[in-house]
């Protein structure tokens, strides 16, 4: 179980680490939620967030990385029942709700959110991400999604969900909106709190956007005075051939979930390529994370016998709820012991195909053995091990991968968090790759990411730039620019 390498080999990268969490009890481990140590199922208590950020932000964590869904998991069985029943990324609340708690109680560390652009209309998202990022002090950042689930399309007002390469080109006009919003709606310096004249903002330097495209109609201006970021650091999982060419124009952190390296090193190399042929970006700048839980112990043994003891509590029929949600694939219509790399669905096939191919100890691959696979750490590596043998794995994924670090998982709460920041990070750190400490303490989410003191915004390469509207600028001088 232990995943082993040499780590010599791997280049040193000072290595990008968030916790990765939903508002929910289990998230990428279904049902762990029984287990006697873990405390998920506190999820709806604002105490139980302030304090895994405290223990964090201590541990020098760059954020905390919240995932989220609109609907239910409904494609197993073709019933909600599986998820209701396990607890499967269900019940599941709102996630920006609790982070001005979370940064109240802490100095530095970010909190990456998960909003959809198919279901938010962009004027109200972007109030809500520049008042988040005022009372957070620039510490928020946006994980863009255009959604997935059959189910949030038909609560949401759709008889169906919008076709993918539609629900991206929506994406594309609904990134322009924001930018125009956050970016240039307002003068960097308009809010001039003149006591004297009784003047709070001038309004020479607040301007419409007058944006009107296919999907969207804003006139503006934005309700908000710029903030801190203006726009939140961008984050983005799409391994499509939309969404590699959305992440290459838009992401400044991508998120990778898979079972090998091999797997995602060539859409890491395929979005860098053309963030850089495409859209003029420097290639290294942008960052990607990719999905690991981590079982660990003070020996092998200790970590295997963790192992052991967990695995008694997943929820397989969970597993295979999140499976459908992810794949869209009912594995209820296949016999208990029937051998799905030789059914007739080549969607069944290929994707059970490639999770036999990185563990070639399954010699049949049957419903349950993919949902063992799945149950704990969902569709990600799960490295089970002492610190070294952890960080060896790691390492792996870093030279075969070249992505640039994690975002973890956890199998119990909060005692996955605990053993990383007791057993592991000090192993990363004797290795050289993971930092002492931020970069810039109480700053941005931004300015930490990058580990560039005063980089805010974004960065003047990425498309974000071009809306920015500076002190200094006149309306007139800066509408020509547009």
């Amino acid at each position: 179980m232990a995943e082993h390498g040499s780590s010599s080999e791997a280049k040193k990268k000072s290595l990008i680490l968030n916790a990765f969490v939903m508002m929910c009890s289990g998230h990428q481990s279904p049902g762990l939620w029984r287990h006697p140590s873990d405390k998920s199922w506190r999820f709806k208590d604002t105490d139980h967030w302030v304090e895994l950020a405290k223990s964090l932000d201590q541990a020098k964590f760059h954020g905390i990385f919240i995932a989220d869904v609109l609907g239910g998991y409904d494609v197993y069985s073709k019933s909600l029942e599986p998820s209701i029943i396990s607890g499967a990324q269900w019940p599941v609340t709102e996630p920006l709700s609790v982070i001005p708690a979370m940064a109240a109680a802490t100095k530095s560390i970010g909190f990456g959110v998960t909003v959809s652009t198919t279901y938010e209309q962009p004027y109200h998202l972007a109030r809500r991400l520049s008042t988040i990022d005022h009372l957070t002090k620039g510490r928020v950042g946006w994980n863009i999604v255009t959604s997935y689930l059959e189910s949030a399309a038909k609560n949401l007002g759709r008889t169906e969900q919008l076709g993918h390469d539609e629900r991206y080109a929506q994406a594309e006009e609904y990134m322009t909106v924001i930018y125009k919003l956050l970016q240039s709606s307002w003068r960097d310096d308009a809010v001039v709190l003149d006591r004297e004249r009784g003047i709070y903002t001038d309004p020479r330097l607040v301007r419409q956007i007058n944006h009107s495209g296919k999907y969207f109609s804003v006139p503006g201006p934005h309700i908000v005075d710029p903030s801190p970021q203006r726009t939140p650091l961008l984050l983005q999982a799409g391994a499509s051939k939309a969404g590699k060419l959305f992440a290459a124009q838009h992401a400044e952190a991508i998120f990778t979930s898979a079972h090998a390296p091999a797997v995602c090193a060539k859409n890491i190399a395929e979005i860098r390529q053309t963030a850089k042929d495409v859209f003029g970006r420097d290639p290294s700048s942008i960052k990607v994370l990719a999905l690991a839980t981590t079982i660990l112990g003070r020996t092998e043994e200790e970590a295997l016998a963790k192992y052991d003891d967990y695995k008694q509590y997943a929820s397989l029929e969970g597993a295979l709820a999140l499976f459908g949600g992810w794949t869209g694939i009912d594995l209820n219509e296949y016999g208990d012991d029937e051998e799905l790399r030789q059914v007739e669905s080549n969607a069944v096939r290929s994707t059970v195909e490639a999770y036999a191919k990185f563990s070639p100890a399954n010699s049949k691959w049957t419903k349950h053995t993919v949902a063992e696979h799945v149950s704990l750490g969902g569709n990600g590596p799960l490295f089970v091990g002492t610190p070294s043998q952890v960080a060896d794995g790691l390492e792996t994924w870093v030279r075969e991968a070249d992505v640039d670090g994690f975002n973890f998982a956890y199998v119990v709460f909060p005692q996955s968090f605990e053993d990383i920041i007791e057993l592991l990070v000090p192993e990363l750190r004797k290795r050289g790759l993971f930092w002492d400490d931020y970069a810039v303490p109480g700053g941005t989410y931004r300015e930490n990411f990058y580990r560039k003191p005063g980089q805010k915004y974004p960065p003047a390469e990425h498309i974000a730039a071009k809306y920015h509207w500076p002190a200094e600028v006149d309306a007139d001088q800066f509408e020509t620019t547009q």
